[in-house]
């Protein structure tokens, strides 16, 4: 059966969209640390992958990775889904009412709606426009900083969406030592899709492989604030290792688990046997005895 792996893709996407590069700000881990993988935490992951094969030779058992890309300081993803949407909710509610108590005080002496009104609109927070690239989680939604405070200056810090993949390929992939796919998905964390791929574990060698990520950056166009796509790439490595199938037990090969035999039961000492019973005594048939 297939073995299922497990690669965090953990991205910086501040300084990835300041620097334009996700060298040095893409941290990686897999959960093959204490079978050979080596590079965790860091760009330059190379995850170990445990081939097994059967005594005629032929592939004993395959492996399946599957990759999850997360935002570093941003919202986490583990809060409810409707978290954005509720938020933006409640911030729009924060502003009616104030814009209630305005209108019930106007014209009072001292009052000055337009002090009053910009803090409204910092109450409100700003809306992200929609667009074509932009639809489905990100469409019309606000801008929240870490904390899921809405933000209005775009130059302020804010919460970035998190990375997409959009693609896998190099040499892994031209050499078909894996088939990389989008799956569809009821996990709402990753928005219902995820990258996974099947490994070929009949190969033994360390093989390249490249991911194209999609981040997006807070721009200002005019009076609309939208949410522009960045595509960058990040480069990691799978070490594919052969082996005799073998026990998982034992360690030795393929055969019967080495259980002992199970212990001789212990004997009643020869007081506590229960002997038979004596047979009955009968009437004794022999020669005919004369009357005297």
């Amino acid at each position: 059966m297939a073995q299922q792996l497990a690669i965090i893709v953990l991205v910086d996407i501040g300084n990835a969209l300041e620097t334009n590069t996700l060298e040095g700000n893409t941290y990686l881990f897999d959960n093959m640390k204490l079978h050979g993988s080596h590079g965790q935490g860091t760009g330059d992951l190379v995850t170990a992958i445990h081939g097994a094969y059967w005594r005629d030779g032929s592939q004993a058992t395959e492996q399946v990775l599957n990759w999850l890309p997360y935002s570093l300081g941003s919202i986490p993803p583990t809060v409810p889904r409707g978290y954005e949407a509720d938020r933006a909710r409640q911030s729009d509610e924060l502003a009616l009412a104030e814009l209630d108590a305005i209108t019930a005080k106007a014209g009072a002496a001292g009052a000055d709606p337009a002090a009053e009104l910009t803090e409204i609109r910092k109450a409100a927070g700003t809306r992200v426009k929609t667009t074509r690239r932009t639809r489905g989680r990100l469409s019309g939604q606000k801008i929240l900083d870490v904390t899921g405070q809405v933000v209005t200056d775009a130059t302020a810090a804010y919460s970035y969406p998190g990375p997409v993949i959009t693609d896998i390929y190099g040499q892994a992939v031209d050499e078909k030592i894996m088939y990389p796919a989008a799956y569809g998905s009821p996990d709402l964390v990753t928005d219902g899709w995820y990258w996974s791929a099947t490994v070929d574990s009949s190969r033994p060698g360390t093989y390249a492989y490249t991911m194209r990520i999609q981040l997006h950056k807070l721009v200002q166009r005019g009076s609309e604030t939208l949410w522009e796509p960045v595509n960058l790439t990040c480069e990691s490595k799978l070490m594919i290792t052969s082996e005799p199938k073998r026990n998982g037990f034992s360690g030795a090969g393929l055969g019967w688990l080495p259980i002992a035999p199970p212990a001789a039961a212990s004997q009643p000492p020869p007081s506590a046997v229960p002997q038979p019973p004596p047979p009955a005594a009968g009437p004794q048939h022999g020669p005919a005895t004369p009357n005297a």
